[in-house]
């Protein structure tokens, strides 16, 4: 029996990323990936979520590298009734474009007074031009959007699109090596634009493309194909010199403060060890928010108005320099099949041994799903058996 009765728009990218309509089969049962944009769930959203893990999956929801979450475990045929779950609580706005709506957002912007802009306006705008394009179901499961406030964080997962922040208030877009500037509010359907422009240049492509850094084409070029996007207009290509510098990947979730810069409510941000929230937990996610929370790229929640104790004792972690923030690990054995070993009972029982500033990514095979960007610590499960492990030379104080 097919898991999804639903008819999905076909697609050129051709990559198999999995959906929330297109299946994957793992060991453990079916996988959906539901994106998450920015990562930002209102109560509602969360509340359905895990409704839909406990009824149809493992109970558990599983945080991606992207801020977005995978129900794992899903029964067989549960598609039809696992999309109408997602469409009646927003989670699914189009059948068309629900795999390409990869995108990260600076978690803090707007809570902790940091960066030059607020994202949130952005965020919006951006997965509703996105999802109003003709064009962008063409585009990978794999490519990203990033969104971010000027403080660097986003900018260091290098996305496909950065929108970012600059001093002036308004946007820079980066498409590869190409910049330039928008004001604040264009900067939404610049992102759009330059991904139809991406689309494009692929179809000229020799081979599949299915991300920025795989295109052979120039940044003038790139440039001047923007420039002849009629929404587009660019502006100058210099990045703004005030502008914060893009930071390296790093596992610890944001600080938590206690408030924010305009004396509005605080907000508790927390790791949860190897991105894998229980019903409990879950539970407590929605029980101690005020109004949402917010998914982060490593692996983390932000919780506007939580109690960090009681987050703490539902054993997610709310200090910044505990070791389970940088380490992470793919699922592993038993619920893959290509996995080497149960590399998150072993990184677990080795978590006292994380390196003491770099990220440590456990991985079940050579093929390192999920693994970080930027330098980090490489562990390796080997068919033979035990591991192989590499530090890379450059690292990060």
């Amino acid at each position: 029996m097919s898991p999804s009765p639903i008819s999905v728009p076909s697609s050129g990218s051709g990559d198999a990323c999995p959906g929330a309509l297109r299946l994957h089969s793992a060991d453990d049962g079916f996988l959906a990936r539901v994106r998450i944009p920015g990562g930002v769930l209102d109560l509602g959203q969360v509340r359905a979520l895990g409704e839909a893990a406990e009824r149809l999956g493992d109970g558990m929801l599983h945080l991606t590298s992207r801020g977005n979450v995978q129900l794992r475990g899903l029964q067989d045929g549960c598609g039809g009734e696992l999309a109408e779950r997602l469409g009646a609580a927003g989670l699914l706005p189009s059948a068309a474009h629900e795999r390409v709506r990869n995108v990260v957002a600076s978690p803090l912007s707007g809570l902790d007074g940091g960066g030059f802009v607020d994202v949130r306006a952005w965020l919006t705008g951006l997965d509703a031009a996105l999802c109003a394009s003709s064009v962008t179901p063409e585009l990978s499961g794999r490519f990203l959007f990033g969104l971010d406030d000027g403080r660097g964080d986003v900018a260091g997962l290098r996305p496909d699109v950065l929108v970012r922040g600059v001093s002036s208030g308004d946007a820079e877009v980066s498409v590869g090596e190409a910049r330039f500037r928008v004001p604040f509010g264009g900067a939404a359907v610049a992102a759009v634009a330059a991904a139809e422009v991406f689309v494009a240049v692929a179809r000229e492509a020799v081979g599949r493309v299915w991300r920025v850094a795989e295109l052979d084409v120039s940044a003038p070029e790139l440039t001047r194909r923007l420039a002849a996007h009629p929404a587009l207009t660019p502006r100058g290509s210099a990045p703004d010199p005030a502008a914060q510098s893009p930071q390296g990947l790093d596992l610890r979730p944001p600080v938590p403060r206690g408030h924010d810069g305009g004396g509005g409510p605080g907000f508790v941000a927390v790791g949860v060890p190897f991105g894998v929230l229980e019903p409990a937990q879950w539970a407590v996610l929605l029980g101690t928010a005020d109004r949402e929370i917010r998914l982060t790229p490593w692996r983390s929640v932000v919780v506007p108005g939580g109690n960090a104790d009681d987050l703490t004792r539902a054993g997610l972690v709310a200090d910044p320099a505990s070791p389970w923030n940088r380490v992470a690990a793919c699922v592993g054995r038993p619920g893959c099949a290509k996995s080497h070993a149960d590399v998150r009972h072993d990184a677990a029982a080795r978590i006292d041994e994380a390196h003491p500033t770099l990220p440590t990514y456990w991985s079940g095979c050579e093929r390192r799903c999920g693994h970080p960007v930027g330098p980090y610590v490489d562990v390796v499960a080997q068919p033979g058996g035990g591991y192989t492990t590499t530090v890379p030379h450059h690292t990060e104080s």
